[in-house]
């Protein structure tokens, strides 16, 4: 039942703890499981995702018939437009993680620059475009980057992490 080694002894040759059975992997019971620092990322992304699937349902109930096609045009290019620049960032600090500091800083600084790049050309080749409504884009554009960026925070701060290091030992004082 219990998640942490505190009933196997440390001298049983059977307590191979170095890698998790595919049943606790899966949430079951069994060995137990590693912690990962990307946990929380990964439960962050997540939610991400959830929430922009929730808000994107909820932009096109609204905007779809209010303002016909322009509004799901809009919703949808809002909705890819700060979704996807907040999500990149989270997917490549996963890509990343396992990099030296300067490694990430270079690819987030890196996604980071094109991310720009792309939003602005994006930006300049519909400006002038009428086959997408500016109200529905413009909401869903700052809805989604408020609902993303929220949801990305509850999941990382719900995630459960281990704060010790369970392989060491703890000594007590004589």
């Amino acid at each position: 039942m219990s998640t942490n080694d505190e009933n196997q002894r440390p001298d049983d040759p059977e307590a191979d703890t170095s890698t998790p059975s595919p049943e606790s992997a899966a949430g079951g019971e069994g060995a137990p499981l590693a912690p990962t620092s990307t946990a929380p990322l990964r439960t962050g992304l997540r939610y991400g995702l959830i929430g922009l699937g929730a808000l994107l349902v909820l932009g096109l109930l609204v905007w779809w018939p209010y303002k016909g096609t322009p509004g799901l045009w809009g919703v949808l290019v809002g909705a890819g437009i700060g979704g996807g620049f907040i999500l990149i960032t989270v997917a490549t600090i996963l890509a990343t993680s396992k990099a030296s500091p300067s490694v990430v800083m270079g690819a987030l600084m890196g996604s980071y620059v094109v991310k720009v790049v792309i939003v602005l050309a994006v930006v300049a080749v519909i400006r002038d475009m009428d086959f997408y409504d500016k109200g529905a884009l413009v909401s869903m554009l700052v809805g989604t980057i408020v609902a993303v960026l929220g949801s990305e925070i509850w999941g990382v701060l719900s995630t459960r992490t281990l704060y010790v290091d369970p392989d060491v030992t703890e000594t007590s004082p004589k």
